[in-house]
């Protein structure tokens, strides 16, 4: 029995800006601040490889000094309507009512709602009332390939079902207005707000890309790396320097040993959905991918486009090569890392 990726659908919050044009609020905001300073991170904006980025606050909103309170107030308000918006969207694209959902996955870590957004939208849109639940959240930037792959292995024991993951972020809430440290500003210059549905199906008549195998892979002592730190003012960001560069030691043990389980290599490989983590990131992989012969040109737009939108961003990845309707036979491979430090990775087949 095969699991089929069916449809993928991304909804963008209400409030967008290019990056130039954030760059005025950025100055009024590093108003005290010693001049070189300034200068300083008004480049790590302007060479984020970011244009455009979306958020459910208007700038305004995001540089006034407001509380954990009222940021996760406008985090749950917002979630819930971009989630909402994404499903709706995801299953016009499969041809399916709420109620043809049987397993829904929710994916988060910008903000805390409890009851969790899948409550809502089980609610708002009447799904059925012995539909399986799932919160993922904790997961960060992962959390997109991880909703997949516990989606699959579901649909893997329950043959005839169908299953919804939902990742909404918004790392704009997260922004820290008394914290000037590079972690805040590079975070600040390269993450936006986002969300995206994925539908995924075991129903064999069904169409899309077959999730031939899924691994995760958990790096030792490197919990220090990525994650968020509990603050009064809210969420704040942890991201340490050396991520790029541990990626890139782990690479060949990630990629490698789980392609050939499958009897592949590199080269079999057609297309290639990565989650854009930031700039370094991408250019790490980039010419590790490179070497290999493979592009990664999907993950730098959606980067330029969007910026990195934790959880949800590798799925705007996988929707563009979702919408060109591949050639049957074509092989691809998601991949995307977050706190813990962890890899996750899901081997399609067109």
């Amino acid at each position: 029995m095969s699991v089929k990726i069916t449809a993928v659908a991304k909804q963008l919050p209400k409030y967008t800006r290019e990056t130039k044009d954030i760059l005025p609020f950025v100055e009024l905001w590093l108003d005290s601040k010693e001049e070189r300073f300034k200068r300083k991170v008004l480049k790590i904006f302007e060479n984020a490889a970011v244009d455009r980025r979306y958020s459910i606050m208007n700038p305004e909103e995001v540089f006034l000094m407001t509380s954990f309170e009222e940021k996760n107030d406008i985090y749950t308000k917002e979630s819930i309507k971009l989630a909402e918006a994404s499903l709706i969207k995801a299953l016009k694209k499969a041809n399916l009512e709420p109620t043809d959902i049987d397993y829904i996955i929710t994916v988060s870590c910008t903000g805390i709602t409890i009851p969790s957004l899948d409550a809502f939208l089980i609610n708002n849109l009447k799904m059925k009332q012995d539909i399986v639940r799932l919160p993922v959240t904790e997961m960060g930037c992962a959390a997109g390939v991880s909703g997949i792959i516990y989606a699959k292995n579901f649909l893997k024991a329950n043959p005839d079902k169908r299953a919804a993951i939902i990742a909404v972020e918004s790392p704009t809430a997260t922004f820290q207005l008394e914290d000037y440290s590079m972690v805040n500003i590079v975070s600040a210059a390269i993450f936006g707000d986002g969300c995206a549905s994925v539908i995924l199906s075991s129903y064999e008549n069904e169409e899309g890309p077959e999730i031939i195998d899924e691994a995760m892979y958990h790096f030792y002592d490197a919990e220090h790396m990525m994650g968020f730190k509990l603050k009064n003012s809210g969420l704040q960001m942890v991201l340490d320097q050396s991520v790029p560069q541990t990626i890139a030691n782990h690479f060949p043990n990630i990629i490698h040993p789980f392609l050939e389980r499958n009897n592949l290599s590199i080269g079999d490989i057609n297309h290639l959905v990565f989650h854009p983590g930031g700039k370094k990131i991408v250019q790490t992989v980039e010419e590790l991918f490179g070497d290999l012969g493979k592009n990664i040109d999907d993950t730098k737009e959606v980067l330029r486009l969007y910026g990195n939108m934790s959880s949800a961003t590798v799925l705007y990845v996988l929707e563009r090569f979702m919408d060109r309707k591949l050639p049957k036979g074509d092989k691809g491979i998601m991949l995307s890392f977050g706190p813990g430090f962890s890899a996750q990775r899901v081997l399609l087949e067109w």
